[in-house]
């Protein structure tokens, strides 16, 4: 069964708090789990302003499934969150 994992760096020049980043992570995850039924959370810089580090997760008994559900997750994502995103990277595992 695989399982597909996406990872996003993110830079969030905006946030003056991590109040800030949390409301704009918030939002990125609630929508993701509600448009794709993904697990999502937040794996790196928990305690800095202005970065972030997302991972995604998805499983399906077909690799292909995974690879579009994930491609559809970065799409929106890239959607959301614009020039915040800085890096992107996708494993199956």
């Amino acid at each position: 069964m695989p399982v597909g994992l996406l990872t996003l760096e993110l830079h969030i020049p905006d946030a003056q708090s991590l109040k800030d980043k949390r409301r704009v992570l918030h939002s990125l995850k609630d929508k993701l789990r509600r448009e794709f039924n993904v697990a999502v959370a937040e794996l790196e810089h928990h305690e800095v302003w202005q970065r972030s580090v997302v991972g995604i997760v998805t499983l399906s008994n077909e690799e292909k499934h995974v690879k579009e559900v994930l491609q559809k997750v970065l799409d929106e994502a890239d959607r959301i969150l614009g020039s915040f995103l800085i890096n992107q990277a996708v494993e199956i595992i």
